[in-house]
C-alpha cells in the first residue's frame, strides 16, 4: 500500500523542483501535488512542497487539493458560509428519500386493512421505491454532467414534491404504488449527487467530515421516518403521514431554490476562458448551463459516464460490498415492526419509541466517525512522509464490518429466544452505527481514488444500498419463516463477514488495480 521512505522523498523533491515554474491552470497545479505515478495519492503537508504557486490553508500546513483558481466564481473560492449553506441544503434533501420511503414500513399496517390486501403485497410499494432510488441516481449524475447540477436538482425535487403529495392523496393501492415508484426515482437526486457537490466546493482534506454530515443525514433518515409515522398512525389516518412528508419535501424545494447555486466548474479552462454567471433565475432553470454545455462534454460522453465508472474494479467491488451489507440493514428495518408487533405485542406508539434506538445508533456512528476518520488519516500521513493514499480510508472499515456481523448474529438469537426488547434495541443500534462508519469510509475512498467521477461513484454506492434493500425486502420475511431467525440471520452474518474480505483485498491490491486501470477518462 505504501512506497519506501526513500522513494517518497525523491518524489517530493521532484515535485518541489517542479513548482518553481509557473503553471497555467489549477489542474496543472494538482498534477504537481499527486505522487509521481499515482494519481490517487497526494502530498498533504505543505512543508514538503516548497513552491510559491502551491496554495495551502491559512496556517500554511495543509496543501489545498484541488488547487483553487484565481477566479472568484470558482466554487472552491466561495465563502465558508455559502459552502456550508449548500452542504446543509444537500444534506436535508438527501435525508428525504429514505425518510419518506421508510414511512411506508409503518403505514402498511392500516393500508392492508383499508385495501384488504396482505402486508406482503402492500410491501411491494417499498420494493419498487427502493429499486427506483438506485435507478434514479444513475440518471441524476449523467443528466447533471450535461445539463448542470442545479437545474437537475430543482427539476427532480419538484417532481418528488408532486409525487409525494400523490402518495398522500392515493385512494387505491395501484395508484399509491405508482406514486411511490416515481417518488423514489426523482427524490434520490441529492443522495446520488451528494459527492458531486462535496467534490465541487470542498478541498480534499475536508472531505471525510463533510461526507460524514451528508451521509449521516441519509443513514438516520430511514429510522426517523418510521418513528414519526408510528406516532402519527396511532392517532390519525395514514395519509396524514405522507402529507407531513409532502410538507418536508416542499421545505426542501424552497431551500434548493434559495440556498444552492451551480457548482459545476471546468478546471481544465483558465479563468479568462470561463463564462461568468449572470442570472440566478437562468441558472435555476438551466439556461446558462445549456449555453456552456459544449465547454464540458457531449451528450453521449455524459450518458456513458456511469458505465465508465462501474468498469473500474474498485468501484464495482465497493458497490458489491455495500450491496451485501446494506441489504440486511434495510432487511431488519423493513421487517422489525412485524416481529415486534407479532412477538412482543408492540403498538404503533411502542414502535415509535423503539425506533429511537436506530437513531441513536446512527448518531453515535456519526459522532465516532467525525473524529476517527481524521485520526486515521493523520496517523497514516505521519507514518508515510506527509502522503496519503485512497486505501488509507478503508482501514476503519476493518472495525465497522465485525461490528455489523456480530450484531446481526446475536440479533437472530435475541429475536428467536424472545430476549428483552432493550437487548434487541442495542443490537439494532450497533448494526446501524457500524454501517454509518463504513459508509463514510467507503465514499471517502472512492472520492479520493476517482475525484473526476465523484457523482458516478456516489450513484453506484446508492445503487448498492438501495438494490440491496430491494432484494432483502423481497426475501427477508419468507427466508425467516422457512429457516427460522437464527439460521437466516446466521447466513446473513456469513455474507457480511465475507463482504469484509473485499475490503481487505482492496486494502492490499487496490492501488495496483487503480494504477493498472488508470483514471476515468472523461471530457471534463
Amino acid at each position: 500500500m505504501s512506497n519506501s521512505p526513500e522513494s517518497d522523498g525523491s518524489n517530493v523533491e521532484k515535485q518541489a523542483h517542479l513548482t518553481a515554474g509557473k503553471v497555467s491552470t489549477s489542474a496543472d497545479q494538482d498534477k504537481l501535488i499527486n505522487e509521481a505515478g499515482d494519481y490517487g495519492a497526494h502530498v498533504l503537508e505543505a512543508a514538503r512542497i516548497h513552491g510559491k504557486d502551491i496554495k495551502s490553508t491559512p496556517d500554511g500546513k495543509t496543501v489545498l487539493i484541488p488547487q483553487p483558481s484565481s477566479d472568484p466564481n470558482d466554487p472552491l473560492n466561495w465563502s465558508d458560509r455559502k459552502k456550508h449553506v449548500m452542504l446543509f441544503v444537500i444534506s436535508v434533501v438527501a435525508f428525504m428519500p429514505d425518510f419518506g420511503s421508510s414511512m411506508g414500513i409503518i403505514t402498511l399496517l392500516p393500508q392492508a386493512i383499508q385495501w384488504q390486501k396482505p402486508q406482503n403485497t402492500i410491501q411491494h410499494n417499498l420494493v419498487g421505491n427502493l429499486f427506483c432510488l438506485g435507478a434514479g441516481g444513475l440518471f441524476t449524475v449523467w443528466l447533471s454532467a450535461y445539463f448542470g447540477r442545479l437545474p437537475i436538482l430543482v427539476f427532480f425535487t419538484s417532481i418528488a414534491l408532486g409525487t409525494c403529495a400523490w402518495c398522500a392523496a392515493a385512494t387505491s393501492f395501484e395508484s399509491y404504488l405508482a406514486a411511490r415508484i416515481l417518488n423514489g426515482f426523482f427524490s434520490t437526486v441529492a443522495q446520488a449527487g451528494g459527492l458531486m457537490y462535496i467534490q465541487d466546493v470542498f478541498f480534499f482534506h475536508e472531505h471525510p467530515r463533510k461526507i460524514n454530515i451528508w451521509s449521516g443525514a441519509i443513514i438516520v433518515s430511514p429510522y426517523l421516518g418510521p418513528l414519526i409515522a408510528a406516532f402519527m398512525i396511532s392517532e390519525m389516518p395514514w395519509p396524514n403521514v405522507f402529507w407531513v412528508a409532502t410538507g418536508f419535501t416542499a421545505l426542501c424545494w424552497i431551500l434548493v431554490v434559495g440556498g444552492v447555486d451551480e457548482t459545476i466548474y471546468n478546471r481544465n479552462l483558465p479563468p479568462e476562458q470561463q463564462t461568468p454567471p449572470k442570472s440566478r433565475i437562468m441558472r435555476l432553470i438551466g439556461v446558462e448551463q445549456w449555453k456552456t454545455r459544449h465547454d464540458r462534454q457531449t451528450f453521449w460522453q455524459a450518458v456513458i459516464r456511469p458505465v465508465v465508472a462501474i468498469s473500474k474494479v474498485p468501484v464495482l467491488l465497493c458497490t458489491i460490498y455495500y450491496f451485501l451489507n446494506f441489504a440486511w440493514i434495510i432487511g431488519v428495518n423493513a421487517t422489525i415492526s412485524i416481529w415486534l408487533t407479532d412477538a412482543y405485542g408492540f403498538t404503533p406508539y411502542n414502535l415509535g419509541i423503539f425506533y429511537f434506538a436506530f437513531v441513536i445508533g446512527s448518531l453515535l456512528g456519526a459522532l465516532v466517525g467525525h473524529w476517527l476518520h481524521d485520526l486515521v488519516a493523520k496517523v497514516y500521513i505521519k507514518r508515510h512522509n506527509g502522503k496519503i493514499e485512497p486505501e488509507a480510508r478503508l482501514i476503519i472499515i476493518w472495525l465497522a464490518s465485525p461490528i455489523m456481523a456480530v450484531s446481526i448474529l446475536i440479533l437472530g438469537y435475541a429475536l428467536e429466544n424472545n430476549w428483552h426488547y432493550m437487548a434487541i434495541a442495542v443490537l439494532c443500534a450497533a448494526q446501524v452505527g457500524g454501517i454509518m462508519i463504513a459508509t463514510v469510509a467507503l465514499n471517502a475512498y472512492l472520492l479520493d481514488a476517482y475525484p473526476e467521477g465523484s457523482g458516478e461513484v456516489g450513484a453506484w454506492i446508492v445503487v448498492g444500498r438501495t438494490w440491496g434493500g430491494f432484494m432483502a425486502t423481497y426475501i427477508e420475511i419468507n427466508w425467516v419463516m422457512r429457516d427460522g431467525l437464527v439460521n437466516a440471520f446466521g447466513a446473513q452474518t456469513g455474507i457480511t463477514a465475507a463482504a469484509g474480505l473485499i475490503m481487505l483485498f482492496l486494502g492490499v491490491y487496490g492501488k495496483r488495480i487503480r494504477l493498472w486501470q488508470g483514471r476515468m477518462k472523461f471530457a471534463m
